[in-house]
């Protein structure tokens, strides 16, 4: 699962792929419509590589969450954002048992599984990445 060059824009609905750059705006496309827009340095952009949830250990990356849940969905659709409040808590205890109730907000979840369904129905969610990368460091271990 690559999330690199995946973003969120504030105030504007579903997720965007970077495709171009210019000298004051990026071009990006809807993961939804595949219409592109232009984003300014004015907007607030969010990185999907760079998000993560809060955990009482240590926070982790938004890319283990949903490999998480993709191994439990079998790389199929998750729960709807529009589920109830309870359901999608309860869901997120079973693919995180530890995350920190306190300081992710019952938006944040909606937010986390509406996310989760568009990189999915844009072909992005995959187990084969981990797969290969788990190989390269199962190797790694074995040079040394």
């Amino acid at each position: 699962m690559d999330l690199s060059g995946v973003i969120s824009i504030s105030g504007k609905p579903g997720l965007f792929k970077v495709v171009a750059q210019s000298k004051n705006n990026i071009i990006v496309e809807s993961l939804i419509d595949n219409k592109r827009i232009p984003a300014y340095s004015t907007d607030r952009i969010s990185a999907l590589e760079d998000i993560s949830i809060y955990t009482y250990e240590e926070d982790v990356p938004l890319k283990q969450v949903y490999t998480s849940l993709a191994k439990k969905e079998d790389c199929k659709a998750g729960p709807s954002h529009k589920e109830s409040l309870n359901k999608l808590t309860s869901y997120l205890e079973e693919i995180l048992p530890d995350y920190d109730q306190d300081r992710v907000y019952p938006s944040d979840i909606k937010k986390l599984f509406q996310w989760y369904n568009i990189l999915q129905k844009a072909g992005l969610i995959t187990l084969e990445e981990e797969k290969e990368e788990e190989n390269k460091e199962e190797g790694e271990k074995a040079e040394k």
